[in-house]
């Protein structure tokens, strides 16, 4: 093992073993090389004179570039918008995004945790934390009710045994099946689970209520104490966009940061929607565990592992798109128009709801509850959900996502409030032409 490896992993054995213990192999291999970025970043700070260590062009004292390039960004700097950042991202950014969390979940206050490390958009984050903390045969506990690409992330590509729970009881979250699945996994023996949870949910549109999210830590806390270590890794991609005053309104990473040494609980949140610039794939991973100070080495040495991750794949992420993100957060009027949007899509929500009131709709379908995000979901009856997915596609031009057998996505993010009406009752007439009704 590389000696860098070495010392992180004694890092973090020191604070606190039990970390250590879930890391994957692969994840105490890791280390940060003390090579071309690192020593790159000593002569940023004291080359006064020349800096001739990175493989940037100058010109001029600004990063040389291309006025066909820079006239397509005017109001950015070359120097912001074409230099390398950082691999754990830009300074500002980590530092903005970490107090919008702050604001956004009050409970994190003086709860200690590591600054956001920023990632290629949520997807990258969460193969990152595959990477470092999950090995082949490795359990990990998810919804089934689940976004298609955790089986190629956590699955195919680390070899981990997915284990899934209903994701719904009546119209709440599926609490007694979660602790159930928890009970079972201590009761087999396991020392470590990887548990995956993502409100608002993709595909249902879910968030647990307050006195859910409750339970939820409640059962995870209580596996911690019982002896599993536990990764809760907390997919907050939708976060924010809450409709109505059942859905909790902070991370459940508010309800599990810092409280217990077993518990290791990693935020991935990002600017994808939140910040509404899809493209721009700006994410972030931020980790927390009981009895860690905000400054202890351990959380050093995880964002250290963290960016040799980074650095091995990407090298690092976008500047530009990092200096839209960090602008955007610093604009006094942010909050404002991030609240606007959302009032947009809580008005889209609403109108599903209202539309799909109407009782003609009941010999087709049945909605799964939903209360924030960008979807809901139908559970058809009789009619399969790829069969009534292809026939409102070719015979009526309506694009929707079929999701194992009975299961219809529909994304109400993209549908203007006065098209959803339509959209059911068309897709209603594609399953009446299929049923024969």
């Amino acid at each position: 093992m590389n000696p860098l490896a070495q010392a992180l992993n004694q890092q973090i054995q020191s604070a606190n073993p039990h970390v250590l213990d879930m890391l994957s192999d692969f994840g105490k291999e890791f280390y940060f090389p003390k090579g071309i970025l690192s020593q790159s970043a000593e002569a940023k700070a004291k080359a006064k004179r020349y800096n001739a260590t990175i493989g940037t062009a100058s010109e001029d004292g600004v990063a040389m570039n291309l006025p066909s390039v820079m006239g397509a960004i005017p109001g950015i700097t070359p120097d912001e918008a074409l230099l390398y950042a950082p691999p754990a991202g830009l300074p500002d950014l980590r530092a903005a995004w970490q107090a919008k969390n702050l604001v956004d979940n009050p409970g994190l206050a003086g709860v200690p945790m590591s600054q956001p490390v920023v990632t290629n958009g949520l997807t990258h984050g969460l193969g990152l934390v595959a990477d470092l903390f999950v090995n082949p045969g490795d359990t990990v506990l998810l919804p089934d009710k689940q976004w298609d690409n955790y089986p190629l992330i956590f699955g195919l590509r680390r070899e981990a045994v997915l284990r899934d729970f209903p994701f719904f009881a009546g119209e709440g979250f599926n609490q007694d099946g979660f602790a159930g699945e928890l009970a079972k996994l201590a009761a087999e023996g396991k020392k470590k689970v990887v548990v995956l949870l993502n409100f608002p949910n993709n595909p249902t549109g879910y968030t647990p209520t307050e006195a859910e999210g409750e339970a939820i830590a409640a059962s995870l806390l209580n596996a911690a104490e019982g002896g599993m270590n536990v990764v809760v890794l907390i997919d907050d991609a939708y976060f924010g966009l809450f409709y109505g005053a059942a859905p909790m309104r902070q991370s459940l990473f508010a309800k599990l940061a810092g409280k217990h040494p077993r518990l290791l609980a990693i935020k991935a949140d990002a600017a994808t929607k939140e910040v509404f610039v899809w493209g721009l794939r700006i994410g972030f991973l931020t980790y927390s565990v009981g009895g860690a100070a905000a400054d202890s080495p351990l959380y050093q040495a995880l964002v250290s592992k963290t960016m040799g991750c980074i650095r091995s794949l990407i090298s690092n992420c976008s500047s530009l798109s990092q200096t839209v993100v960090l602008r955007a957060l610093r604009n006094p009027a942010f909050r404002a128009e991030h609240d606007a949007k959302v009032a947009v899509m809580e008005e889209r929500a609403a109108e599903v709801k209202r539309v799909l009131a109407d009782a003609a709709f009941a010999e087709a379908w049945d909605a799964y509850p939903f209360n924030s995000g960008y979807f809901m979901c139908l559970r058809l009856k009789k009619i399969g959900a790829e069969a009534l997915r292809l026939h409102a596609l070719d015979r009526y031009g309506i694009g929707t996502i079929a999701l194992g057998e009975t299961d219809l996505r529909i994304a109400f993010s993209c549908l203007e409030v006065g098209q959803i009406e339509d959209l059911f009752r068309t897709l209603h007439q594609a399953w009446q032409d299929l049923a024969g009704a």
